[in-house]
């Protein structure tokens, strides 16, 4: 075939492909998902042709060109990472929280429920404690917030704020992963996870209130509260919008409505794992320095408080409009 009769049949699949690269550049979203691998693949195949019929090297380059730029397209990122992680937590993710606020409510109640329950229990009659912890637990549990103790918070291995850094990030989202998870079992895996959660920490904090060691607990605890206990709830939240899917699927199988939710509900995960980012950041490095006096402490702690609440019911709504 000659070279003008090829060109003549291909042209306009090639001004087509460069047509969607060139918006390609100036968007950073492929025109459509479906057609243009495929077209991409046509044009590789004529770039093949080209090579081995000898036609023009003017033509090769520009086939190559072409070529090349659709790998790049395909193949590698095509957005920085940072200004979408920007744009997730300075749009999206507030407002996913808020779309399934009746979730969000319901797991809050649960977990706060709980632990507000066992907290006034324990302090009417301390003798509940033993039925939460073990002997052993506790007296471990008043060892490490024994107001005259090194280190405040848990037995570290090492004496490395990294080090136990990475063990917050691992623990925490180990911990709102089963909560998530939990929901596959028509949500009653959830529903476990956020009372069992709740009556720990309700048992704890109640306890080292009774025993007089409420200073060196509240003043480790208020930092990174906020972002802790917070990122558990919105956990359970995904976790029962999953247990939903499962009960009520709808018109839907049960299998397409819990990928439905699934897809929906890791939206709230991302932000999950993103707090509990900030949260073993502030755990490890201003929760565990005694250095620091309660009251700025407790300062700090309030103010994330109404920072989080703020951020997750304000921001981002002029996007979701």
């Amino acid at each position: 075939m000659k070279q003008s009769t090829f060109e003549q049949i291909h042209q306009a699949q090639w001004q087509q492909l460069e047509h969607w690269l060139d918006t390609l550049d100036q968007s950073g979203r492929t025109v459509d998902t479906v057609k243009f691998p495929k077209l991409y693949r046509q044009v590789c195949q004529h770039l093949a042709l080209a090579r081995d019929r000898h036609y023009t090297p003017y033509l090769t380059e520009r086939l190559n060109w072409l070529v090349l730029r659709g790998h790049q397209h395909l193949y590698q990122t095509k957005t920085p990472l940072l200004p979408n992680l920007l744009s997730f937590f300075r749009f999206d993710f507030p407002n996913w929280v808020r779309t399934e606020a009746a979730f969000v409510s319901l797991s809050a109640l649960l977990f706060f429920g709980s632990l507000f329950a066992i907290f006034i229990a324990i302090q009417i009659e301390p003798k509940l404690m033993s039925s939460v912890m073990t002997t052993e637990e506790i007296q471990e549990l008043e060892f490490m917030y024994n107001p005259t103790a090194e280190h405040l918070g848990r037995n570290r291995q090492a004496d490395s704020d990294f080090y136990m850094f990475g063990f917050y990030i691992q623990h925490n989202i180990t911990i709102a992963f089963q909560t998530f998870a939990g929901g596959i079992i028509f949500g009653l895996g959830t529903i476990f996870f956020l009372i069992f959660n709740g009556l720990v920490i309700g048992a704890v904090a109640s306890h080292l209130t009774h025993i007089g060691y409420s200073v060196p607990f509240y003043s480790f605890v208020a930092g990174h509260s906020a972002l802790e206990l917070t990122a558990i709830v919105l956990a359970g939240a995904a976790g029962l919008k999953l247990g939903f899917a499962v009960l009520s699927p709808q018109r839907l199988t049960r299998i397409q409505a819990l990928h439905q939710a699934a897809t929906n509900s890791i939206h709230l995960i991302y932000g999950v794992i993103g707090m509990l980012v900030l949260a073993a950041l502030v755990e490890a490095f201003w929760s565990s320095n005694t250095a620091i006096e309660p009251q700025y402490k407790h300062l700090v702690g309030s103010a994330l408080w109404l920072l989080v609440i703020s951020y997750l019911a304000k921001v981002g709504e002029h996007r979701a409009t």
